[in-house]
């Protein structure tokens, strides 16, 4: 099976629309990040009524980062409709500021696996220097 393939597959296995009170939904989203160690870790979005929810792709990079790691190599996003999905600005903003290679990331585009690099879709990034280049 292809990496793609299985990512789309993980992040769709956990989605699943769920009310958890009349104030929080979840899982219309979900998420599957495979990183530089070989790992994968999925998460779902978190959708609150006072806007402090969590998107499924922060919540995936949060069990990475718990788990001691702080590399991403791909991504995938699921949207609820079962549509490959595109990370938000946060979660983009999230995932360069995780360390200077993050640019070389690639994010699924569609079911033809087709990809882009995060660098791509974030080209003038402010935090470069910071890193050293």
């Amino acid at each position: 099976m292809d990496i793609w393939d299985k990512l789309y597959n993980e992040a769709n296995r956990v989605r699943s629309h769920r009310e958890l009170s009349p104030f929080i939904e979840a899982g219309g989203v979900g998420a599957a990040i495979l990183t530089r160690g070989g790992n994968i870790y999925t998460g779902v979005c978190i959708d609150t009524a006072c806007s402090l929810g969590m998107c499924a792709e922060r919540n995936a990079i949060g069990s990475m980062i718990t788990n001691g790691e702080s590399e991403i190599d791909k991504i995938a996003v699921v949207m609820g409709d079962g549509d490959v999905g595109m990370p938000c600005g946060a979660c983009r903003e999230l995932m360069m500021q995780l360390n200077k290679n993050s640019g070389n990331i690639e994010i699924l585009c569609d079911r033809e696996n087709k990809t882009v690099k995060l660098k791509d879709l974030e080209p003038s990034w402010w935090g470069h220097d910071r890193f050293g280049k």
